[in-house]
């Protein structure tokens, strides 16, 4: 009897002690969970959420005002369309004037632009032969005036 009586109060300190350590890991992990602060992982996902949601907005936002500049354009280069289906014949001969007239205009400013690209590509081409041809012609002149002894010692060369 005493060995059963000391076996329960073994098992009754064993378990007392299990309890006060759990009780200590409970405290423990509730100072740790306050301790975390204020973005908790929910806040966190709430907060990813709310800026997908901005961002989208944002981008639906700015599709749209790209979408109403390119129409305000194309409006602005091409005319608001005319309703041409009950048009007198004069009518319609007026409006192929005016765009005849309009294409010719815009081919000869494309030719224009063409031109003058293709004139800077030249020029651009041409620009570094013509220089280190004229380096070239400048050193070789020097160095023949310095030979035959018409260049001072002086300004031998580049030297000073």
């Amino acid at each position: 009897m005493a060995d059963d009586e000391a076996k329960k109060a073994k098992q009754a300190e064993i378990e007392r002690k299990r309890a006060e350590v759990r009780k200590r890991m409970e405290e423990a992990s509730k100072a740790k969970k306050a301790k975390k602060g204020f973005m908790t992982p929910e806040r966190k996902k709430k907060l990813r959420l709310l800026l997908r949601k901005k961002a989208a907005e944002e981008l639906k936002k700015e599709q749209e005002r790209k979408a109403a500049e390119r129409r305000r354009i194309i409006e602005e280069r091409c005319g608001s369309p005319r309703n041409l289906s009950d048009a007198s014949e004069d009518t319609l001969q007026k409006v192929c004037q005016d765009y005849y007239s309009k294409v010719l205009k815009l081919e000869s400013e494309k030719y224009d632009v063409e031109r003058e690209v293709a004139r800077k590509e030249f020029e651009a081409s041409v620009a570094p032969i013509t220089f280190s041809f004229s380096l070239y012609f400048s050193l070789s002149l020097s160095l023949t005036l310095d030979l035959i002894g018409l260049v001072p010692s002086s300004k031998r060369c580049g030297t000073r």
